[in-house]
């Protein structure tokens, strides 16, 4: 963004030279050629203003850090204009003076006069309009800008949506492999106690038995003597 301002900066500085110098001439002529270069610095000055714009914009765009030093620089660049506006205007008067004394000699000067009046109004109309348009640019612009971060925010709520369904997949997916899991401890759990009790009822059967054929045993015994 720096070499972009730079390079505004360098035309900025080869047109005021030759606004200067342009100026400086308007006092030593008259007639048409006077009229035609007053118009002539009145464009250059125009883009003069335009650089300024673009010069501008550009400081926007650089880095917080160092956009100190670019707004110093922008801020004579626009003295620098003023300086010249008044100075033009001042000429311009003179000029303009010099056509109405010369009113005297003839239409020309009154011919000369009258269109100077009429580029001027048109110019002012253009002036006004192309204010409107930059205004309006500006604001498309803003508007461009805050679409943009919405989308940027919009995305990133996505990915975060995303990210957070990806999570709540896994989580089910672990809930359902305990849920397996602790199925089949269950049913391990479950034989293993069904055998104890068949263990035990086995082993109380077998008990039984055994108490009984010793009873058996006595009986018959004592029975036998």
């Amino acid at each position: 963004m720096s070499s972009d301002f730079e390079a505004y900066e360098q035309d900025f500085g080869t047109v005021t030279a030759e606004v200067t110098n342009k100026i400086g001439r308007i006092p030593k002529l008259s007639g048409e050629e006077k009229t035609q270069l007053v118009l002539n610095v009145d464009k250059q000055l125009e883009e003069v203003r335009e650089l300024l714009e673009q010069m501008d914009l550009e400081v926007r765009e650089i880095p917080v850090q160092s956009r100190a030093m670019y707004n110093s620089r922008l801020k004579s660049y626009k003295q620098e204009v003023e300086k010249l506006e008044k100075d033009f205007q001042k000429r311009s008067r003179i000029a303009y003076s010099d056509e109405v004394r010369n009113e005297l000699l003839g239409d020309d000067a009154s011919s000369s006069e009258s269109q100077l009046i009429k580029l001027r109004e048109e110019r002012a109309h253009l002036l006004d309009n192309t204010e409107r348009l930059e205004r309006s640019s500006r604001r498309l612009e803003a508007g461009y800008q805050i679409a943009v971060e919405t989308e940027q925010v919009g995305q990133e709520i996505l990915s975060n949506l995303h990210t957070d369904r990806e999570k709540i997949q896994r989580a089910r997916e672990r809930l359902r492999e305990t849920d397996a899991n602790l199925g089949k401890s269950s049913r391990i759990l479950t034989g293993m106690l069904r055998r104890i009790i068949q263990n035990r009822v086995l082993l109380f059967v077998l008990g039984a038995f055994i108490v009984l054929t010793i009873i058996l045993a006595i009986y018959f015994n004592l029975r036998g003597h």
